[in-house]
């Protein structure tokens, strides 16, 4: 079984949907975990052994840089938090163009950034793992375009940060999951169900495009994770984890 035992985990996003999955999995590893999110209401949920949550805005760089003064060296840095706009080039206005790339690499930037020096003052390593997606430069989907350039982005940060840090015992990795059970899916159903004229046939379309013929679980790209934070990991860096049911074949 793999372990995290005696290793200290920081995950943002950790209120629902993967970001949740990875900190109680990291838990019953046997790390300690640091769950972060924006919504204080979905961290109440939870409050189990090993985790300790708090209440942080990753796209807010002071906030962020906060912190990680007033915290030691973590073993390992999951970036969870992200978001998801539905349209094409024309429908993405500058707003939405911003806030895609703010809270899915901005926030990146600022956590690695501030958690780094700790890291590489305590001299033990440390397994960093960002969320992209297979909507970024590995395939194209319809209605993604801010969405997917950010993504394309991530992959980009994360291999310059290994290649950056490999020899200073960081290792760094991308996961590029598929279509996942998660809340956010929600939103996107209801979202296409206004185009499609009910969620049954929204929902059916995400799940036709899965040559598995189903959606993904959180705990599936959990699992994944938590391989990469463990030392079952250590020759692992700056690889984009493909988990998609199948969809690149």
């Amino acid at each position: 079984m793999l372990t995290l035992k005696d290793k200290t985990i920081f995950v943002s996003g950790a209120g629902a949907g993967m970001g949740r999955a990875v900190s109680l999995l990291a838990a019953q590893a046997g790390a300690t975990v640091i769950a972060t999110d924006i919504n204080k209401d979905k961290l109440n949920e939870l409050s189990k052994k090993n985790i300790i949550t708090f209440t942080l805005d990753v796209a807010n760089k002071d906030h962020v840089t906060d912190f990680f003064d007033n915290n030691s060296a973590f073993d390992g840095i999951v970036n969870m938090a992200g978001w998801v706009h539905h349209g094409q080039i024309v429908d993405t206005n500058e707003e939405d163009w911003r806030k895609s790339f703010q809270i899915n690499v901005d926030s990146m930037y600022y956590v690695i950034r501030a958690a780094l020096p700790k890291i590489l003052l305590n001299g033990k390593g440390a397994s960093i793992v960002n969320m992209a997606s297979l909507a970024s430069s590995l395939k194209g989907f319809k209605f993604r375009a801010a969405y997917s350039a950010s993504k394309g982005a991530v992959i980009g940060l994360t291999k310059s940060i290994a290649i950056d840090y490999v020899e200073r015992g960081i290792r760094c990795n991308a996961i590029c999951p598929g279509t996942i059970e998660t809340p956010s899916l929600s939103d996107r159903i209801k979202a296409l169900s206004e185009k499609l004229g009910s969620e049954e046939k929204a929902r059916d379309w995400f799940t036709k495009r899965q040559p598995m013929r189903r959606l993904g679980q959180p705990n599936e790209i959990a699992q994944l994770i938590i391989y990469l934070l463990s030392d079952d990991g250590a020759y692992a860096t700056g690889q984009c984890h493909v988990i998609d049911g199948g969809t690149m074949i």
